[in-house]
């Protein structure tokens, strides 16, 4: 299939690109550059400079394109409450003019990066997919917001588009691959030799926490701030959900597949939450952040933050059950090495 990534110089967009590829599809990349990275874009993508409402017709226009995948979106909690106009303009607004773009040029197919987000603070964890919609912030109302115009859509097509929205939480980790170099010397067999690849988080303002505790292992900060020790959780600190790059990505393969089988659901659009179904607590990230850099990671306990519940967790019956997803990186201590040797790659 000839499929677009909107967002695909960004952390999950280039990742879901590189997966893509590696499937056997074409894959082309729509970003603006404002926060993603030219040299993020997996070789053998074609890169579409533009905003996503601006270029959109350009790019599904020339034909021949059976779906997007729409990473795109502005996504700092903080930000989004301070500057809500960015927010509703960057996800909700160009999101609608893609829409638009899709239903013009009989694009059939679109998986949609979502957010668990969109639930607030939740009654009950796992969160299940019938889960009250109660978001706590902008970015979580607009994620949301986009999600109701995606099934929208979808039901007004008749049948014409089937998309596919997955919610999250905490994507971690690095994909790493191996590809032929090029401009070397090949080796006697003609190949090219093999060089190791990595796409992780490069965020200008961070605020995931792992990439954060692996700021003060570089030497990039003095400790790491905790924020709260008295939630009700075993160890008193939050406890969250850390899925890897690759099972993210994978997902979104598997959700095409969906698609392309026409095995959408009545109304055209499917729902599906990803989450490891334990999650870890703040202090146990810390813990495998240790252990795994070798570095004490100083911490300091801080208040509770407005709006932060104890548990986020989101279950993924769903996704496991209609998409066949699973993840297969389980083990926390891995996830942080893979993040740990991209930062270091990157310091």
């Amino acid at each position: 299939m000839t499929l677009v990534v909107t967002g695909g110089a960004g952390y999950v967009g280039s990742v879901c690109a590189r997966h893509l590829l590696d499937a056997g599809h074409d894959v082309v990349v729509v970003d603006d550059l404002t926060t993603g990275h030219r040299d993020a874009v997996p070789d053998g993508a074609r890169l579409v400079v533009g905003d996503v409402a601006e270029v959109a017709d350009e790019v599904l226009g020339a034909g021949g394109v059976d779906g997007v995948v729409h990473c795109a979106a502005r996504s700092l909690v903080g930000e989004s409450t301070e500057q809500p106009a960015k927010y509703w303009h960057g996800n909700v607004v160009t999101t609608v003019a893609l829409l638009d773009a899709l239903r013009r040029h009989d694009v059939p197919r679109l998986v949609f990066s979502s957010s668990a987000a969109t639930y607030g603070e939740p009654e009950s964890s796992p969160i299940p997919e019938d889960a009250p919609t109660r978001p706590t912030n902008t970015y979580g109302a607009t994620k949301l917001a986009v999600d109701l115009a995606i099934a929208d859509y979808a039901a007004a097509s008749g049948g014409a588009l089937g998309a596919v929205s997955l919610r999250y939480f905490n994507v971690a980790g690095a994909h790493t691959a191996t590809t032929g170099a090029t401009g070397v010397p090949t080796d006697p067999d003609g190949r090219a030799p093999l060089r190791s690849v990595s796409l992780g988080e490069r965020h200008t303002v961070e605020t995931h926490l792992i990439p954060l505790v692996l700021q003060v292992a570089l030497g990039q900060r003095e400790e790491i701030a905790v924020y709260g020790d008295d939630w009700p959780t075993p160890d008193g600190t939050c406890v969250r959900d850390y899925i890897h790059i690759d099972d993210l990505a994978e997902a979104h393969l598997l959700a095409l597949d969906v698609l392309a089988r026409g095995e959408a659901p009545a109304g055209g659009h499917l729902v599906c939450n990803l989450g490891n179904g334990t999650g870890f607590s703040v202090l146990e990230v810390i813990e495998a952040c240790r252990r795994v850099t070798g570095h004490p990671i100083p911490t300091r306990t801080a208040p509770r933050r407005a709006g932060d519940p104890g548990v986020l967790v989101a279950s993924s019956a769903r996704a496991r059950d209609l998409l066949g997803w699973k993840p297969a990186h389980t083990d926390l201590d891995g996830i942080v090495a893979d993040a740990w040797a991209f930062a270091r790659s990157r310091a």
